[in-house]
Order: structure tokens, then C-alpha cells, then sequence
């Protein structure tokens, strides 16, 4: 294939995630000539909140002035939880890097066009070594009592700290690079704070700015920040002449708009950057993508539940935001989460544990927990710092269950495809979330959107550009080329073709190592 000098760029890369840093940085690595678009903001440590009540640094809300790197998306089905900025995910996840069950890798529209879990063994290496991961040192009080829960239920041997991706150095003192032989910026210790979903103050969070993205602007490779891409227009039928990428600026209250050419496009914006443009451009630009954009879009089955203490002495938020995990059997994991002290947003939203099959059913389960309850509820409404008395249960399952997405009348919508439709109440879940507020003398709590509504949360979205052998099957093919378009691959979680269980940000960071390892040197 010739490059030609006449595009402004080899590749252009839609998103700064976990999947477009490592596309960015393999290319670039190659003697491609990259630019990376990326509609949040790049920030730095002094950017970050401190709390989350800070809400002009922590949510992104342009229509309200707010670039902060956390946002939150409702659909009729879901509530998506996803990062924001240079760095994407990263900014904002929970350090955690877990391998998914064998079971991940035999399942979902992939399973036959590969042997999975022997071909990505190499890339999970190097996806371990490149974000510098290691087990968390430091138990806090919420991975004890999930201990002791563990031998509650008989799983001993399914408790262990987490993987996480953590620069564990002397507290708060500042190194050179521990990682890249130099290469890499200066880490500092972490301070185990509890903050890593705020993004890090302290620089020990090794985030995808601090390694891949460092790396690749050190092969060349250009960033472009406040960008929002609204159209890829191939320069033929096939996108065999290249591509031209369109964009807005995201931040601005002038909508700037800028064009670029390249030879080739990663799209690597997540679920619901990559979907919802590739929805759009379907019906425009890129008529020839799969019917199948849109559909197996699944979470990790997830159930948020949250515990508070009735005991002013208990402290939650110390550690790092998951520092353990118990396999609760070969389907099921959950995790404690915390925040750091302080921040409380998220007790604007708690109510009462309840499941109930309808909204009438909950409310009036909801009420009777109100008055048979009163005193505990009424400390769990006036605790002193929600962050610090309060643990948050992260449940997780393998077990699938589809949603499609489409563009609709007002945006675009959710519906239930194939399989259960993803669901809060998950009896499993709230025994566990029961067992632990035994332990703690606590208050289990549930997001006020579930209980009304039903509608679980979720913070892995997943799918919606699954592999295929074919059109037919997927959106693209084994090694993340676009069906219908030359030189077009997507390498972010929207290509996740089963649901791996676990977080999924080192299956993403794998499969797209793997994607980018196929593509040839420029030279």
C-alpha cells in the first residue's frame, strides 16, 4: 500500500481511551504519521475536583459550562457511567485490570474466529507490563470485612486483592520514570486517598496519558483535545483513497469546526462515542457499514448497591478506589468502591435497599423499610460524610443479556434485543450487600433510579460493533477492520463481543494491541 504525502495524516484516531492511546502509540510507533481528536479536555493534576461536589470539574455537561471528565448518560434501559478527556476511561476508572473467566473467551459472536484466550495471552502481557500493574499493597477496612464475608460463604480461595495500576512508590514522594527506562514522566507515590475515580491529584495513577499517549507524542504522534468529530467521509466508495474527518470544537461556544485527511481511521470513542456516531454516519457518509452496528450492546451485569455505617467511627474511603475482589462462584465477582472523604454527590440519590417486580410493588416495600426503620434511615440520611461511612458494593455477572441501539426522534434509544434486558435487581447481590451491612452495622442503599424505575447502572458499556465472520454477524472483522471500508478498524469497548465479567478495560487495552500488531511498518 502507498502513503501518500497528501493526506495530513497516516491514521486519525477518534477517542484517547483505552483502545485509541494504544492505537496511537502502536502506529505511531511504526512510522505512521497520527493524530489522536478528543472531545474532552486535557487535564492535569490541579485540574481535578477534589470532591465530587465540585460538579464543574467532575461532570461534563458542556450545555451548562461544565468540562470535567466524568459523565453520566440515561437511556431507557441503562444508566452508562464513562470517562471524559485526554486519557479517556482512564481518567476516571478504578485502576482495576482483571483477566475475564475462560468462559469469556468461548462465548458471543467472536467465539469460532479464534482461539481467544491462547492467542491473547502475549497481549495481556503486554498490556499488564505497559500500564504498570501490581497487586495492591494495602487492605483497608471494606477489603477486610469482604474477607471475612468470603469465609462467610465458604469462597477463601475466591478473595484477593486487586490488579491495579498504581505507581505504589514512598507516599507522596516524586521519582523519576519507574517505567519506560526514562521515557515516561515523573510518578509520585500514591497516598491511598481513596480519589481515583476524581482522577488522581497525586500522580500515582497510572493513567493513559502517563504511559501510551506520553510514548506515542514521543513517535510524533499529535493530540488534538476539545474536538468532537461529527462525520468521516471516505474519499471513495470503499475508503481505499483515504478518509476526511470533520469536527466541532466541544468546548467552545462557537461551534469552530476543522477538517483533516488521512489515510486510515481508528474509531476508539467507546460505546457511546463510536456507536452513536457510526449510527449517524450510517445513514450519511458510510452507508455500507453492517446492519448489526448498534446491536449486542450488553454491560457486565452489574449491581451498585451501597452500605452506610450507623457507627461514626467507621472509615470507608481510605485505600485506593477497588482494592479487592472475591469470585463469589464462576459467574459472579464483587468488588468494594470508594470515594474519598467528601464526597457525597451520590447521597442525593440513595434510598432503601428494595427489589420488587413493578414501580408500586417497590414504593410500597420502600415505604414500610421508611417506618419500620425510622431511626436507622433518618442516621443514614444525616451521616456526617457519605464517602467515608459508606461502601460501595460493585456486583458483577457473566450472564448475558442484549440491548440494541438506535438513533431516535430525540436522540438516539435503547430496546431489548436478544436475551434478559440488564436488570437491578439481582437477588444475589442484595443477600451479599445484606451480609456486609450485618458485618458493619450498616444501612444497605440502592440508587434511587433503580428502585423507581428499574433501570440498573453500569459503568462497563459494552459491544454495538461486535466481530463476525461476516457482515452478517459483526461490524467488524477478527482483527478489528470495519466490514465495507478499507483502512477503517475499531479498537474500543463497542467491540467486545461477549461479556467478560470483570472490568473490561485490559481486555480492551489486549484486543487492541493485538489488532494493531496485524498492521505493517510504513516503512
Amino acid at each position: 500500500m502507498t502513503y501518500q504525502q497528501e493526506f495530513d495524516y497516516d491514521y486519525i484516531v477518534i477517542g484517547s481511551g483505552f483502545g485509541g492511546s494504544v492505537a496511537a502509540l502502536r502506529l505511531a510507533e511504526k512510522g505512521y504519521r497520527v493524530l489522536v481528536i478528543e472531545k474532552g479536555k486535557w487535564l492535569a493534576a490541579e485540574d481535578f475536583p477534589r470532591s465530587n461536589w465540585n460538579l464543574k470539574r467532575w461532570l461534563w455537561l458542556p450545555a451548562l459550562r461544565f468540562f470535567g471528565l466524568f459523565k453520566i448518560t440515561f437511556f431507557r434501559h441503562v444508566t452508562v457511567l464513562s470517562g471524559v478527556g485526554v486519557g479517556g476511561g482512564s481518567l476516571v476508572y478504578a485502576n482495576t485490570l482483571a483477566m475475564p473467566e475462560p468462559e469469556f473467551f468461548r462465548a458471543g459472536t467472536w467465539a469460532h474466529l479464534a482461539d481467544w484466550q491462547t492467542e491473547l495471552q502475549v497481549f495481556y502481557q503486554t498490556a499488564l507490563t505497559m500500564l504498570g500493574t501490581t497487586p495492591n499493597p494495602c487492605l483497608q477496612l471494606g477489603d477486610s470485612v469482604l474477607q471475612q464475608l468470603a469465609r462467610q460463604i465458604g469462597r477463601v480461595d475466591g478473595f484477593a486483592p486487586t490488579n491495579v495500576a498504581v505507581y505504589f512508590g514512598e507516599p507522596d514522594v516524586t521519582v523519576a520514570d519507574p517505567y519506560f527506562a526514562g521515557r515516561g514522566p515523573e510518578r509520585t507515590g500514591c497516598t491511598f486517598c481513596g480519589g481515583c475515580m476524581l482522577g488522581c491529584r497525586y500522580n500515582a495513577k497510572n493513567t493513559l496519558d502517563k504511559n501510551y499517549l506520553h510514548l506515542a507524542q514521543q513517535y510524533g504522534a499529535k493530540i488534538q483535545a476539545e474536538a468532537e468529530v461529527y462525520d468521516v467521509e471516505p474519499l471513495n466508495v470503499d475508503g481505499s483513497a483515504g478518509y476526511a474527518v470533520c469536527w466541532w470544537a466541544s468546548t467552545s461556544r462557537f461551534k469552530r469546526t476543522g477538517r483533516v485527511t488521512g489515510r486510515g481511521i481508528v474509531f476508539a470513542g467507546g460505546v457511546l462515542g463510536t456507536v452513536k456516531l457510526l449510527l449517524a454516519l450510517q445513514q450519511t457518509s458510510l452507508p455500507n457499514l453492517s446492519p448489526q452496528v448498534g446491536r449486542y450492546v450488553r454491560t457486565n451485569s452489574e449491581s451498585l448497591l451501597g452500605v452506610t455505617a450507623l457507627d461514626k467511627e467507621t472509615v470507608f474511603s481510605d485505600g485506593i478506589a477497588i482494592g479487592s475482589i472475591l469470585h463469589t462462584d464462576q459467574n459472579s465477582h464483587l468488588e468494594p468502591v470508594r470515594y474519598p472523604a467528601g464526597s457525597g454527590f451520590w447521597r442525593l440519590l440513595q434510598v432503601p435497599l428494595v427489589h420488587g417486580n413493578n414501580i408500586f410493588t417497590r414504593i410500597s416495600k420502600l415505604w414500610v423499610d421508611l417506618v419500620k426503620h425510622p431511626i436507622k434511615n433518618m442516621k443514614v440520611i444525616l451521616v456526617d460524610d457519605w464517602a467515608k461511612r459508606t461502601q460501595i458494593l460493585l456486583y458483577m455477572q457473566t450472564v448475558d443479556g442484549y440491548l440494541s441501539l438506535s438513533k431516535g426522534w430525540c436522540g438516539w434509544k435503547s430496546a431489548v434485543s436478544d436475551g434478559a434486558s440488564p436488570t437491578a435487581f439481582i437477588p444475589e447481590a442484595k443477600e451479599l450487600a445484606e451480609q456486609f451491612a450485618h458485618v458493619v452495622n450498616g444501612k444497605p442503599t440502592a440508587l434511587l433510579t433503580e428502585t423507581l424505575f428499574g433501570i440498573p447502572t453500569t459503568a462497563h458499556i459494552l459491544g454495538g460493533a461486535v466481530m463476525g465472520e461476516t457482515v452478517a454477524e459483526g461490524v467488524i472483522d477478527k482483527d478489528n477492520r470495519v466490514f465495507g471500508y478499507e483502512n477503517m478498524y475499531i479498537c474500543d469497548g463497542s467491540m467486545i463481543s461477549a461479556n467478560p465479567g470483570v472490568n473490561p478495560a485490559l481486555t480492551i487495552v489486549a484486543l487492541t494491541e493485538r489488532a494493531m500488531s496485524k498492521i505493517k511498518s510504513k516503512n
